[in-house]
């Protein structure tokens, strides 16, 4: 029984090694500040702060690599989740959806904040990334009242 316990013990730790050599991309692209929804949001509703706080690591561009990202099969499982969280809504890119897109974006933000969908297991390797009733509420005002985050007319 022991031997079988070392020889298992062994071919686990070989796999872990084997999967530390297959590296997800951990990119962060170019963050064009203007395009940010911090720079159209229009009123000092505390959205900005709660949206950088437990959104970010997964839907921007400014995205925050612990050291546990860099060990699979984590590595693996946030790269995923970062690609899924920026194809889903990317904060960074703010300026790049219509108005329409924004207030069904921001609904759903709430839903999924309301509905303890996010930030998901993610609060679980990062608690600051909580949300709390407050920060729920926050995001749900913000959905409630789009025109605080339409696009600012810029002069050229």
């Amino acid at each position: 029984m022991r031997t079988r316990l070392k020889q298992a013990l062994i071919v686990l730790a070989v796999v872990f090694a084997a999967a530390q050599l297959i590296r997800p991309e951990r990119a962060n692209p170019t963050i064009d500040q203007s395009r940010t929804i911090q720079a159209h949001v229009r009123t000092p509703s505390g959205l900005v702060a709660v949206l950088d706080r437990s959104c970010g690591d997964c839907h921007s561009n400014a995205t925050v690599w612990p050291w546990y990202t860099h060990v699979a099969p984590t590595s693996w499982l946030m790269a995923y989740a970062v690609k899924k969280g920026r194809t889903a809504v990317n904060f960074s890119e703010w300026a790049t959806y219509s108005p329409d897109q924004r207030r069904m974006l921001l609904a759903a933000s709430c839903k999924d904040a309301s509905d303890g969908k996010m930030p998901g297991v993610y609060a679980w390797l990062r608690q600051d990334t909580r949300l709390s009733a407050q920060d729920v509420e926050t995001i749900c005002a913000a959905a409630r009242q789009p025109e605080a985050i339409a696009a600012r007319k810029t002069s050229h």
